[in-house]
């Protein structure tokens, strides 16, 4: 209760502080966020909406208590503290797709100052499939394209979307303890993947989804009409069988699907620029040198991965910008009738 009073005395306060100023000075609006990865992505949320006008500055819900998560940010800012200068920015999770079923998702979906990312978490936008051969660049200094991962991608979605309705399914109908997230990750692990032969893991994947499904009707049977009806809604929602991988757990993806299919493929592109340099024409010692020149040139995989910002042409972001450009418009439509 007193966090809550608190945040409420600091959105009364940001704005009588804007109030206060000038019409020449900008107004500032905080866009609260639910952790540090979380500052920069939406910061190229925010940017473009910048101008003479307002700014944004995006922080964590408490700097006294450090408590974290979407649940810190959705407790403390939605019921009745956030506001035309105080802002929730959090990760859709399934939130989105259970389209109010749960207290949360209906928060989330209704609350004006409220924005998510519409696939399930920031992570899913770092992972966007046509940005992950620019990501290999920037790791290896290697522009060659030893790997298709638009395709890739599209076949491993196909592969588990499908199942991705079920899980939805019982996240809707509270059934998810007889069919978790934690079983869907599971399955969707494509574990053994090599880039000579990437096949082999998706057909592990679609052993394995096609299996559970099978399990799942077993289970439940009877559920066809539900289910057919749940997967034209969550095509509607965005969900295609070709993009199915942004709405799956943000973490999951990043960690146990691309994170190690880029180490692959980069290693392969290292190993090519490194023979490149041995195979060259120049005396040793200059090949020594370029070599250490290239080595220093080394960047981690899933640092450059958290700085993949190409996630910005994706149709998703471009819902969340249109979310808040018509906030954007609505609030100074108010602020207009109100002068």
């Amino acid at each position: 209760m007193a966090h809550r009073l608190k945040d409420n005395i600091n959105s009364q306060y940001f704005q009588a502080a804007n109030a206060l100023k000038t019409k020449q000075a900008r107004r500032r609006i905080v866009a609260y966020v639910e952790s540090y990865d979380d500052v920069y992505f939406w910061r190229t949320v925010l940017s473009p909406f910048e101008n003479e006008e307002r700014y944004f500055e995006v922080m964590l819900p408490s700097k006294q208590t450090l408590v974290r998560g979407k649940k810190s940010v959705l407790m403390n800012f939605i019921e009745g503290q956030t506001g035309p200068d105080m802002i929730a920015c959090v990760d859709a999770d399934y939130d989105y797709l259970l389209q109010g079923e749960t207290a949360c998702s209906e928060k989330i979906l209704n609350s004006p100052y409220v924005f998510h990312t519409y696939v399930y978490a920031i992570e899913n936008y770092q992972c966007y499939a046509p940005s992950l051969h620019n990501v290999c660049v920037s790791v290896t200094l290697n522009d060659h394209r030893i790997f298709d991962f638009e395709e890739y991608f599209r076949q491993f979605s196909e592969a588990i979307f499908p199942l991705f309705v079920w899980s939805i399914w019982a996240y809707r109908t509270d059934n998810y303890k007889r069919f978790s997230l934690t079983d869907f990750n599971r399955i969707c692990d494509p574990g053994g993947f090599t880039v000579q032969e990437p096949e082999r893991s998706l057909q592990n994947v679609r052993r394995k989804a096609f299996n559970k499904v099978r399990e799942l009707q077993r289970m439940f049977p009877g559920n066809k009409e539900a289910y057919l009806k749940l997967k034209d809604e969550l095509q509607q929602l965005g969900v295609k069988p070709q993009n199915t991988y942004l709405y799956i757990q943000g973490h999951h993806l990043f960690d146990t699907v691309t994170a190690p299919i880029l180490s692959k493929v980069c290693n392969l592109l290292r190993q090519e620029r490194q023979t490149e340099i041995s195979n060259s024409q120049a005396h040793r010692t200059q090949k020594r040198n370029e070599m250490s020149c290239y080595e220093n040139t080394r960047q981690d995989i899933k640092t450059m991965l958290k700085k993949n910002t190409g996630y910005v042409f994706s149709e998703p972001f471009h819902r969340i910008q249109e979310d808040m450009r018509r906030y954007l418009e609505s609030f100074t439509h108010k602020i207009t009738q109100t002068s």
